[in-house]
């Protein structure tokens, strides 16, 4: 069943285009990789589909809800989104980090909000770091609670834009490993990110995006080992020499 319906959008700055009659769709479970080099619209892609970018023309569907006849609230809790830095609020600690949008968004009571903070902090593996500040919590640590804090509002979808691409690289593997646990728990998942082993063993498609366009879209396994675009043969090729 589709959960995501991109049609046809369309974003720039001033007279730069960002992205250009970009369109597809992602199913229920889905993982998507999206790959493709700096400034090719990958981050502005999934800004657009919680509305923290709007697009300037298309449409963009969740389960046949057309995103903008949405409540931004209600929008944002149904698609939940991780970002490159946690984006943790520095004053309170990682139990209250979660609990803040179940309160605030939500309307969900003290106690009921600190038990589900804390089931997604079990879920994530920091039950024991509840009371901790973000000054205290690893790199990798603050962005399972910023995991944590998207899954407690039960969304429909979660965002991930280059999760990992800010943490030493001894970090990255306790980040992807939830992840993993996610995608085989059923989470339907959009992320951008450069870990191609990933990429190969956990997304159900890959897309490469080039200069705000969709280049090729399919099976992992096919754009890495029998691309039918020779720039995402390139791309593709200069990403595994790197990584």
């Amino acid at each position: 069943m589709t959960l995501l319906d991109v049609d046809s959008i369309y974003k720039s700055y001033d007279e730069e285009e960002v992205l250009e009659d970009v369109s597809f769709g992602l199913d229920q479970q889905d993982v998507e990789v999206i790959v493709g080099p700096s400034g090719s619209g990958k981050s502005t892609l999934l800004r657009c589909m919680n509305r923290l970018t709007e697009i300037d023309s298309g449409e963009i569907y969740l389960n046949d809800d057309e995103i903008h006849d949405l409540d931004e609230n209600e929008l944002r809790r149904r698609v939940g989104m991780v970002f490159q830095g946690s984006n943790l609020f520095a004053h309170l600690t990682a139990q209250k980090n979660i609990t803040l949008g179940l309160r605030e968004v939500l309307g969900m009571p003290a106690a009921e909000a600190q038990a589900k903070a804390m089931e997604y902090l079990r879920q994530v593996g920091l039950e024991d770091q509840a009371e901790s500040y973000p000054a205290e919590l690893s790199g990798g640590q603050k962005q399972r609670v910023g995991i944590a804090r998207a899954l407690a509002m039960e969304p429909e979808l979660i965002l991930f834009d280059e999760p990992t691409s800010a943490l030493d690289p001894e970090l990255i593997g306790e980040v992807l490993t939830v992840m993993r646990d996610l995608a085989e728990e059923g989470m339907t998942m959009l992320v951008v990110t450069h870990e191609m082993d990933f990429a190969r063993s956990v997304a159900t498609r890959l897309m490469f995006l080039d200069d705000g366009r969709i280049v090729e879209r399919g099976p992992p396994e096919q754009l890495f080992e029998d691309p039918r675009e020779d720039r995402t043969e390139q791309f593709l090729g200069e990403l595994a020499d790197i990584y």
